[in-house]
């Protein structure tokens, strides 16, 4: 047990669960650490540690509210403490959307609608009482591909270019994303819990949403269709984009908005990745660049991101782009 946290008991038993096991779950990219409790009955209960100074639980607990107060299933708030970090939820179970999909590949498809209508719900909502995805937010996180990445392939880019060449991309999309919708930023298939059957239409549990935005809708749909964890086949992708279209009736610029914030979260996460491996040591995460490299080029292709294009045929050599990235030291 000394792997436990300082004051998890305390938490717990104030909460009214301190005959329950707690079994630590393996973590994520972030400081927060999850637990779950489980009384001898067979109830139980998650435990999400988010501690100051790293962590902070008060953007999930908001966003939770928000969510639970708009009819959409986040997991219900049982005991928090803010100050040091504690909060007990709800338990979805087992059942992550990609875990199922692995044990049940004929739900796929199933599984995936079942997202896709749950992203037309919320964009059904007005926005959350949240920030704004602005360009000044787009632009640190597309910078992340030349502070981290570049540096560790030995490259020397033209940084300033780099921005200039997303300010002239993003800044059309600004207009199409007022008032805009909430933005979960992190929705894929590893945080999306199945509460039931998708071949049934089970509802989808959220979780990891506490750097939600309001911004634009085509975000969430890259984030889920353009998955950096799993591979999503491009058939798939642009079936599941016809579902939200014909459900959601965005404009006529929604596919090229698409690709804009494909090519931009996808620099972004190889940049992520890359100073996971270099500054935290987690040389998992470069397994998964190649990845999110082709879903990059794919989004390069697309005429809206012509100068950004042009950046990456002045900057990024053929040789590391045909090996989707390069080898990494």
């Amino acid at each position: 047990m000394s792997e436990l946290p300082d004051g998890l008991h305390e938490f717990v038993a104030k909460a009214g669960w301190g005959d329950a096991a707690v079994d630590p779950i393996p973590g994520d990219a972030s400081f927060r650490r999850y637990f779950r409790l489980q009384r001898s009955n067979g109830q139980t209960a998650m435990m999400m540690h988010a501690p100051p100074p790293h962590e902070d639980p008060e953007p999930f607990l908001h966003v939770a509210a928000w969510l639970t107060e708009n009819a959409m299933r986040a997991p219900e708030i049982i005991a928090e403490q803010r100050s040091d970090g504690w909060v007990l939820i709800e338990d979805f179970g087992n059942d992550r959307m990609r875990d199922w999909i692995d044990e049940n590949p004929g739900g796929e498809v199933p599984a995936y609608e079942g997202a896709i209508d749950a992203l037309v719900e919320l964009h059904k909502r007005s926005p959350g009482p949240f920030d704004a995805y602005d360009l000044a937010v787009y632009q640190r996180e597309a910078a992340l591909f030349t502070q981290w990445y570049a540096p560790a392939i030995g490259l020397e880019v033209d940084a300033a270019g780099y921005s200039a060449a997303w300010d002239e991309v993003l800044t059309p999309l600004l207009d199409r994303q007022t008032p805009g919708v909430t933005v979960l930023r992190d929705y894929h298939a590893e945080n999306i819990m199945l509460l039931g059957d998708p071949m049934k239409r089970a509802p989808q549990g959220l979780i990891d949403f506490q750097d939600a935005l309001v911004g634009h809708p085509a975000y969430d749909l890259v984030s889920l269709l353009q998955d950096a964890r799993r591979d999503v086949a491009e058939d798939l992708e642009q079936a599941m984009l016809a579902r939200y279209i014909e459900r959601a009736s965005p404009d006529d610029q929604f596919l090229a908005d698409y690709a804009r914030l494909g090519a931009q979260r996808n620099a972004k996460i190889v940049g992520i990745f890359t100073r996971l491996y270099k500054r935290d040591g987690k040389p998992r995460y470069l397994d998964m660049i190649p990845r999110v490299w082709k879903a990059m080029e794919r989004d390069l292709n697309h005429p809206a991101l012509g100068p950004v294009r042009e950046w990456f045929a002045a900057n990024i050599p053929d040789d590391l782009r045909a090996r989707h990235g390069g080898t990494i030291a």
